[in-house]
């Protein structure tokens, strides 16, 4: 005998982003889902061609505004290189300093990514640094992820975080990533850095989480003087292991 029971599409669903289970309507899927799939596509479009505005971070501390060479959005979009450099006069406008460290906020391909995440674990990350030379907030429009490397090159920091918005999906236009790059330099390779993603308000990671996972990062990357594929973000298996002595203690007791 087979087993016919039921899928429970519900259940599926609470596990998962992916649109499964849509309902029908005769031999197509119902015009509910498809104005839903069809406002999805509209904000995802929305989120690529907004542009920063810094006074809805709602900052109190002092940052520096930098643009890349890319003049507006559909430059930035169909030139990907001219988003990795900086302006002239953003690169003359950027103090140079002995900074441990330089968090960027940045567009992206979702300015309100950076609008709603970017505030949120910038004010969880500054209490987990005691004793790191943190340089002035610096703002990025138009811009990549490589931009952060000249922007730190640009400032004497030692490391730049990158605080970028992603490439919206179907389900949410508004999830960040971080990206940490220690002894970055101009023209570095992807595999140089390390990647939080997935940082927003509709099922990802919280702010705290994304802060918490980050100073692991920049601490560990501070003491081995590396960042990249060979620096492994080792909070999880920390915690699996805290869990296990703890179940093992108590069946020992």
């Amino acid at each position: 005998m087979t087993d016919e029971r039921p899928i429970s599409w519900q259940g599926l669903q609470a596990r998962t982003s992916a649109r499964i289970g849509l309902p029908r309507t005769g031999n197509t899927i119902s015009g509910a889902a498809v104005r839903e799939f069809q406002y999805a596509h509209v904000r995802a479009r929305h989120a690529v061609s907004t542009t920063l505005d810094t006074s809805r971070l709602n900052l109190s501390q002092p940052l520096i505004e930098v643009e890349s060479r890319a003049r507006d959005r559909e430059e930035y979009v169909r030139r990907p290189d001219l988003g990795r450099q900086l302006s002239d006069s953003s690169r003359e406008s950027l103090p140079h300093g002995q900074y441990d460290v330089v968090f960027v906020i940045a567009d992206g391909l979702s300015a309100l990514a950076a609008q709603q995440q970017g505030p949120a674990v910038l004010a969880a990350m500054i209490p987990l640094l005691a004793g790191w030379r943190i340089a002035p907030l610096v703002v990025a429009h138009r811009a990549r992820v490589a931009l952060g490397d000249e922007i730190a090159t640009c400032m004497g920091a030692r490391c730049v975080v990158m605080m970028i918005g992603e490439r919206p999906g179907l389900r949410c236009a508004e999830s960040m990533s971080l990206y940490m790059t220690w002894n970055p330099q101009i023209g570095m390779r992807d595999s140089g850095r390390n990647c939080i993603s997935n940082i927003h308000g509709h099922g990802g990671l919280s702010a705290m989480t994304a802060a918490n996972s980050l100073a692991w990062l920049l601490k560990m990357a501070r003491t081995r003087n590396y960042s990249g594929v060979n620096l492994k973000d080792e909070t999880c298996t920390i915690e699996q292991t805290d869990q296990q002595k703890i179940l093992s203690d108590k069946s020992g007791k």
